[in-house]
């Protein structure tokens, strides 16, 4: 809390010195006023305006939903988690770094969806060639084709049959709001599925430290001590970080 007073101490004292600074040089001594309220608005676009506003705030508010249940990001922050339990380094990488390159792996692996957002929506409303609506439906498609190759049908029917409605006869039917929770858990089983097959060579080696430690008469010495060596030098020597994030960036290409 301390070091938030200080902070914000830094950013508003030379905002109301500057302004200080500048009503005494023009011989005016006046304090700055600000003024909040609410009047009759004469022109219905400013009530237009004012609802774009808000609509632009909570798309803000929700962008950190959206980047990561609607992209690739929760499949590779929990596979790179599994990785590390797997390695038993405890908090070696740190979260900050999982997090950090599971984001700009999701830049990367996402740039073509965006870009095909950039041109089929964004640039042609910014050009005034199309309403804002047919923009957020062009924007959109592009995702939920990104979605719809990474979401397996047993999970889309799952919640179509709990959503309660019409069978879809193509993917165009299938409403967005059932279509993101059925990708979201098809994301994680495929990164659980993708954890175990990782967790396996390294808890065979687990098992043959331990039972040789146990055929010493080694039993107060900890198995982690002792296997956590070799399994960083299995996962160096076979150049793990190049296989697994080539295996999941193709993972995404082939969906």
């Amino acid at each position: 809390m301390k070091l938030q007073k200080i902070i914000r101490t830094l950013i508003i004292f030379p905002i109301i010195y500057i302004l200080f600074i500048h009503n005494a040089f023009a011989g005016d001594f006046l304090f700055p006023s600000l003024n909040i309220g609410i009047q009759k608005g004469s022109d219905p676009g400013d009530i237009s305006v004012i609802l774009q506003i808000v609509f632009l705030l909570t798309v803000l508010t929700l962008a950190p939903a959206i980047l990561i249940l609607m992209t690739c990001f929760t499949r590779l922050v929990v596979v790179f988690s599994f990785l590390r339990h797997a390695l038993g380094t405890q908090q070696t990488p740190s979260n900050q770094i999982i997090a950090g390159l599971a984001l700009f792996l999701t830049f990367f692996i996402m740039m073509p969806v965006w870009q095909k957002i950039n041109d089929n929506a964004l640039q042609p409303y910014l050009n005034e060639e199309i309403s804002q609506e047919i923009a957020l439906k062009a924007a959109v498609q592009p995702i939920r084709q990104f979605m719809f190759k990474q979401t397996r049908e047993k999970d889309l029917a799952l919640f179509v049959s709990m959503a309660k409605v019409e069978r879809p006869k193509n993917q165009e039917e299938v409403p967005t709001s059932v279509l993101i929770p059925a990708f979201v858990i098809s994301e994680l089983k495929t990164a659980f599925i993708i954890g175990f097959v990782l967790f396996v060579p390294f808890l065979i080696i687990d098992m043959v430290v331990a039972s040789v430690l146990l055929s010493m008469g080694m039993m107060m010495l900890p198995p982690i001590m002792i296997s956590l060596p070799f399994k960083l030098m299995l996962f160096v020597l076979v150049d793990g970080w190049y296989l697994i994030v080539g295996s999941l960036v193709k993972s995404f290409a082939g969906g």
